[in-house]
């Protein structure tokens, strides 16, 4: 999670848009502005005042879910479709950090490479069950800060390092082989996100 002491314009939703979208009657382009307010106050999402988590309630359930609202996101360019597919491999993160043949795949990158390149600030000292979810906390936190080219960068490198660790993870633990599938898909929506414009 982002620092809680974030500036009072990241906690910002309109709630006349919230209540257009909502309800249907949102044009595109009032979309588009809900959706670079979301993408913005997403990182803070625990630390955001109660009106605005209730305005961001309201528009996930109106969505269907954690997972619509990424994809809602992602129809929008710039910084929504960064946030979105950056939260896409935070999830991934998530969901393999803890995986046994993972953590045993990390190290063994890890033995022969310590910090690969780009990850350097960024991986803890030690490989365990939470090394690559931590990672992805940081890929957040840069994002909550306003620097979606450092986010990026540290997602493309992290990316990297994923497919240097899943072939082998899939080797112990064949189950894992379709989250290793999805991998190149992940990395190519971040890098073509960015190529599509971002905020600066």
């Amino acid at each position: 999670m982002t620092d809680p002491d974030a500036p009072v314009s990241v906690f910002r939703l309109d709630p006349e848009l919230a209540d257009a979208v909502v309800s249907g009657g949102a044009d595109r382009q009032a979309e588009a502005e809900l959706a670079d307010q979301v993408a913005t106050v997403l990182p803070w999402h625990a630390a955001v005042p109660p009106e605005v988590a209730g305005h961001l309630t309201r528009l996930v359930r109106h969505l269907g879910g954690d997972d619509a609202l990424l994809r809602w996101l992602d129809e929008h360019p710039g910084r929504p479709r960064v946030a979105a597919r950056l939260y896409w491999l935070v999830g991934l993160l998530d969901q393999v950090s803890g995986q046994k043949a993972v953590v045993t795949a990390l190290r063994e990158v890890r033995e022969r490479t310590r910090y690969p390149p780009g990850l350097e600030r960024y991986l803890p000292p030690d490989t365990d069950s939470s090394t690559l979810a931590s990672v992805g906390e940081q890929i957040e936190e840069i994002l909550g800060d306003d620097r979606p080219d450092d986010a990026v960068a540290v997602a493309l490198a992290t990316t990297d390092l994923l497919r240097e660790v899943l072939p082998r993870a899939v080797e112990l633990d064949p189950q894992l082989r379709g989250v290793a599938d999805g991998l190149e898909q992940v990395q190519r929506g971040i890098e073509t996100a960015r190529e599509a414009g971002a905020p600066s």
